[in-house]
């Protein structure tokens, strides 16, 4: 990242490359409206913040294109600074040639997420609240989007701001007490800071458990396709997609890798997977098929066991015990091919009856799926860490926490404790950028796409 962003102005294409109608070209710096006026038709220099602009970019007498120009004076723009946006036609050419025209006068193009670094840099935003800017972009679901907002607009920063300030109280009762240790002076209570740590402790692990849910959120709620072979697996996975993702045959054995694809249940995105079908077998292929299968199951959070109703139903349902007792909290029973065994005499409220052949009962089996998920923390607005980043500060955060709970039941100084605290204050600095460094905020920001 160029340290001398403060300095530069910077441009960029911040719609995305080749033919459109219309393409935006995103100008921040200190120079913005001076220099885009000097190739604009119209004077920019004495216009107000927010205002738009009609007009010809026009370079030795020769006019360029017909643009719309926004303009945003310094402290009211997304970066904090100065900042010009031109509208033009989406022509390849037109985009060039703007750009080369915005270089030739002294503007640079602007590194990887720049814009938003900016903004961070320029107190527009937290850390936290930038990188939930690439999450929204990058959201695939209502699910994914409903917590990339939530995360943009502050929810997730109020909260570990609240933690950070009850930290920093604690921090300076005990630094306050290092000033007058000769005198002997308590100033922290010992059993209002046990209670504070411990409601510290008891948040961020709640923070820390939502991680489960945020990340399955973000990538897809993973849910495997399990049973003998034969019994319609990949035929249900095909109706799912509404595409022939899988091959189908009659021929046992025939899925000997897992395949995957996703699709959206109300506004949340599952990844469904087919998997090798259980049974003993000396194919060495099949068996190494199978040992995926297991492990699909064991990282799933939903598991469809696939029973074929043409067939003996018990006998199947005894595969069950093949699967760990976790694995099977997480199965929905499902029983296929009922058009091959209409008189089937069986409870419906443990088992889902369908016919993925003649696409019967997936509608329910799909209510089934999202009534399955515990969904409620993200309907109830609660604060959900969908951050890998994230997730391991917290994790760290709440390590320092325990150590310094256990030093102050031992009875440790205050000297001591305060080292653990400060830990703690640490990393979750380093969450919403009150801790950085140039590394950091490389690594992040590099990620982004050019013109954001």
């Amino acid at each position: 990242m160029n340290n001398n962003y403060n300095s530069d102005t910077i441009c960029a294409l911040a719609t995305g490359g080749g033919i459109s109608a219309i393409a935006l070209l995103r100008i921040s710096g200190d120079r913005s409206i001076e220099i885009v006026n000097k190739v604009f038709s119209k004077n920019l220099t004495k216009k107000e913040s927010h205002t738009v602009h009609f007009g010809n970019i026009i370079i030795d007498n020769k006019i360029i294109d017909e643009v719309v120009i926004t303009i945003f004076k310094k402290n009211q723009s997304f970066t904090g600074e100065e900042t010009v946006e031109i509208s033009c036609h989406g022509s390849k050419y037109i985009q060039n040639k703007i750009l080369e025209i915005l270089i030739n006068n002294g503007i640079r193009l602007a590194n990887p997420g720049e814009y938003t670094m900016r903004a961070f840099k320029n107190g527009k935003l937290d850390l936290s609240q930038a990188e939930s800017i690439a999450d929204l972009i990058e959201s695939e679901s209502e699910a994914a989007h409903k917590t990339a907002i939530q995360h943009l607009r502050g929810g997730f920063s109020k909260k570990l701001k609240l933690l950070r300030q009850k930290l920093i109280d604690f921090a300076s009762l005990i630094e306050l007490e290092l000033d007058f240790s000769e005198e002997d002076v308590e100033f922290a209570n010992r059993n209002q800071l046990n209670n504070l740590l411990n409601e510290l402790k008891s948040e961020i692990n709640v923070l820390i458990d939502s991680f489960k849910l945020g990340n399955v959120i973000k990538n897809g709620i993973p849910v495997a396709i399990l049973g003998a072979p034969n019994v319609g697996k990949s035929t249900l996975l095909n109706l799912l997609l509404n595409e022939d993702k899988a091959i189908v045959s009659d021929i046992a054995g025939t899925t000997r890798d897992s395949i995957e694809d996703e699709i959206n249940i109300k506004g949340y995105n599952f990844r469904f997977i087919d998997t090798a079908g259980i049974r003993k077998t000396d194919d060495t292929i099949e068996n190494l098929g199978i040992e995926k299968t297991i492990n699909h199951a064991d990282k799933s959070n939903i598991i469809i066991y696939l029973i074929d109703a043409s067939q003996n139903i018990d006998n199947q349902l005894d595969n069950l015990e093949n699967l760990s007792k976790e694995n099977q909290k997480k199965i929905i029973k499902v029983i296929n091919k009922i058009d091959l065994n209409k008189n089937l005499d069986i409870s419906t409220n443990e088992h889902i009856l369908i016919s993925a052949k003649e696409n019967f009962g997936t509608d329910e089996l799909k209510n089934r799926i999202f009534d399955f998920t515990n969904l409620n923390a993200l309907d109830n607005n609660n604060t959900i860490v969908t951050n890998q980043r994230h997730y391991e500060q917290l994790k760290k955060t709440l390590s320092e926490l325990k150590i310094a709970i256990e030093g102050l039941n031992n009875g440790l100084s205050g000297d001591l404790l305060a080292i653990n605290i400060k830990q703690s204050l640490f990393h979750l600095g380093l969450i919403t950028g009150e801790v950085t460094t140039d590394d950091l905020l490389s690594n992040i920001f590099g990620k982004f796409c050019i013109g954001k």
